[in-house]
């Protein structure tokens, strides 16, 4: 490692990959912002004759915005932070966040009150199973709305071929869905064995277990998965443990 480790971030191509390349910055790491998800909107709006509805990130709520919905006495659930402080940005009320801000977290938070209740879950097209079979479990009607298709840019996977040719210090995957777009990149450049050979060598943090799974299957080794599920928390401990491992 170097004193300034090369970090490559994953996040949509939007002020969301901005504010996390000025945070790895302002951590001492040198950003390789790589977006791997690009928003295709559907233009679909969540039922309305749901008890609940829950929301599981700040695109949907900007998305349920522009196309006018409006709640009519739903239990607003976020599945956490950033998108209950996005659901309020745009006006509406959220009444519940969980502990834990993952899709089990949401489970645990809503199990004891959804038994014969209407659930409606409004996300995007790659949203976890975790969240439908655990509400479905708890005795919930589930629906689910596609707000949104997360797709992979064109031009994306420079830091596939970083990892490959081993100049890249750590990588902060914030979804199963990046780890696989990431590999695709790489198989598009021909390089996926070399990428995941060069991984070996480097930082490999990630939010959620789910995360975690999925490159364990994909033949990537994580080194951490973050304390919680944001990506601030994500990429202090990813730098620190690059900057730990000169």
């Amino acid at each position: 490692m170097t004193n300034t480790p090369t970090v490559a971030v994953f996040r949509p191509d939007d002020d969301r990959i901005e504010r996390a390349t000025d945070l790895l910055a302002e951590l001492g790491a040198e950003p390789v912002p790589d977006p791997m998800l690009a928003v295709e909107a559907t233009d679909a709006v969540p039922r309305t004759d749901a008890d609940y509805v829950v929301f599981t990130s700040k695109t949907g709520a900007e998305l349920i915005a522009a196309a006018g919905w409006e709640p009519t006495g739903e239990t607003v659930c976020a599945i956490g932070p950033a998108t209950a402080d996005a659901l309020r940005a745009e006006g509406y009320t959220v009444d519940l966040v969980p502990e834990e801000f993952t899709s089990s977290g949401l489970v645990a938070a809503l199990s004891d009150a959804v038994d014969g209740a209407r659930v409606e879950v409004a996300r995007s097209d790659h949203g976890s199973p975790v969240l439908l079979d655990g509400l479905e479990e708890a005795g919930a009607y589930v629906h689910e709305t596609i707000l949104y298709r997360l797709v992979r840019p064109e031009g994306s996977g420079e830091s596939a071929r970083l990892a490959a040719a081993g100049d890249l210090d750590a990588a902060c995957f914030t979804s199963s869905l990046t780890v696989d777009h990431f590999l695709e990149a790489a198989a598009e450049a021909g390089v996926r064995d070399a990428t995941i050979a060069g991984l070996e060598d480097a930082v490999v943090g990630v939010i959620g277990e789910p995360t975690a799974e999925t490159a364990a299957e994909r033949g990537v080794d994580v080194d951490l998965v973050a304390s919680e599920a944001t990506f601030e928390r994500l990429a202090a401990e990813t730098v620190d443990a690059a900057t730990d491992g000169e």
